[in-house]
């Protein structure tokens, strides 16, 4: 049995609606939402939205650079999402308090929608205290 489950294209900032058909726990399809954005219509990158979710080499896990190993070489460990998260805030914070908070900046997406480019665009003025937030429209 196939179902059918409400989602948002995760290719660009429009948030065309669609369903995706889902077999054995399996993404095998997608169709438009006749409700909605898109009005039952999708782009060619929408109905190919669903190709990513089960191949092969997706990362669904962390990894992180092990120390000393060169760049030309690289080698990594999976970690937990927590461990990833909290070393990323970490070296934003380092470089932040030894450099000022202007030697960062950020890049928001029209690949993302509205609430995460607004999060990140607040995590970058509130918490690091730049402005140097960017936004490139080319998809």
């Amino acid at each position: 049995m196939t179902a059918k489950v409400l989602t948002t294209c995760p290719y660009c900032g429009t948030g065309c609606t669609m369903f995706l058909q889902v077999r054995d726990g399996r993404v095998i399809g997608v169709l438009p939402n006749s409700d909605g954005v898109g009005q039952g219509k999708l782009c060619i990158k929408g109905w190919s939205a669903h190709q990513f979710i089960h191949h092969p080499d997706r990362l669904t896990t962390p990894l992180i650079r092990l120390p000393g190993v060169p760049r030309s070489q690289p080698s990594f460990r999976p970690a937990s999402w927590n461990e990833a998260l909290d070393l990323v805030a970490g070296r934003l914070l380092a470089i932040r308090d030894s450099h000022g908070p202007d030697a960062l900046g950020f890049c928001v997406s029209a690949k993302c929608t509205n609430e995460e480019n607004y999060l990140l665009q607040k995590l970058a003025r509130a918490l690091i205290g730049t402005h140097n937030v960017d936004h490139c429209a080319r998809l």
